[in-house]
């Protein structure tokens, strides 16, 4: 069939071997056919089969370029929305684990939130939102680790301020996290260990603002296994603060 110049014939295997699932065997005769047939009505359905069959193959790289491809050349399949579907699920499989850049996972979410918005009715909306989900919180966990690591190293390098700039941030993009409670605590130790390593008349100043961090920890999270090393940090901070309004009393 590869020799063949029979596209009629060679069309007919392609398609008994893309039926029978074997992709790699039917993926030969279309990178033949997808040239020959550009433009003819088989188009539509060859370019489908092309699409799926790297899905099969697990070339998400080349599926998600390929359903793309799809959904732009035939916006009226009826195929255009399991198109869509295996193109934002192309992407998703492309998300890498949370340590290493982000990129593939943002597209995945633009394209997995870009299907939810067009087809709000679609049996595989609950999926979709579930895969949505999931990346949302590796996204979270990728700037919890961030933010610790910039804690972790700070006392080192001498300057908490990234470290509180990272908890504060990721406070304000993702209120809903598993992992907010772990910033509001970080945010809280970052501040407190600012304080006790300024240099004397920042420490009252850094002090007090390390307490409203603890406010605003206890305020959501009172009953949170964290409490008690919040309340460790503050009684730390309260002894500091009466220590040093004593001393300033007797100067």
């Amino acid at each position: 069939m590869l020799r063949s110049d029979d596209t009629t014939k060679k069309y007919a295997a392609m398609d008994s071997l893309y039926d029978a699932g074997k992709y790699k065997k039917a993926l030969k005769l279309m990178e033949q056919l997808v040239p020959a047939y550009r433009g003819k009505p088989q188009a539509e359905a060859l370019m489908f089969k092309y699409a799926n069959t790297f899905y099969q193959l697990e070339d998400f790289y080349l599926s998600g370029y390929q359903f793309d491809r799809f959904e732009t050349s035939y916006p009226k399949s009826d195929s255009i929305e399991v198109a869509a579907y295996k193109s934002a699920k192309s992407y998703y499989q492309l998300s890498p684990r949370f340590s290493l850049d982000q990129k593939d996972t943002y597209l995945a979410l633009e394209k997995l939130q870009g299907y939810i918005n067009n087809y709000p009715n679609s049996n595989r909306r609950n999926e979709a939102n579930t895969l949505v989900r999931e990346l949302r919180e590796k996204l979270e966990r990728k700037d919890i680790e961030v933010a610790n690591q910039y804690l972790d190293t700070a006392e080192s390098l001498g300057t908490f301020g990234p470290a509180i700039g990272a908890y504060d941030n990721f406070i304000a993009d993702h209120p809903g996290s598993k992992y907010r409670k772990d910033a509001f605590f970080g945010r809280l130790l970052a501040e407190y260990k600012l304080a006790i390593n300024s240099v004397p008349t920042k420490v009252g100043d850094r002090l007090l603002e390390a307490k409203k961090y603890y406010d605003s920890f206890l305020k959501y999270y009172s009953e949170s296994d964290l409490r008690a090393d919040a309340d460790e940090i503050m009684e730390d901070i309260n002894k500091r603060l009466s220590e040093s309004q004593t001393e300033t009393a007797i100067n």
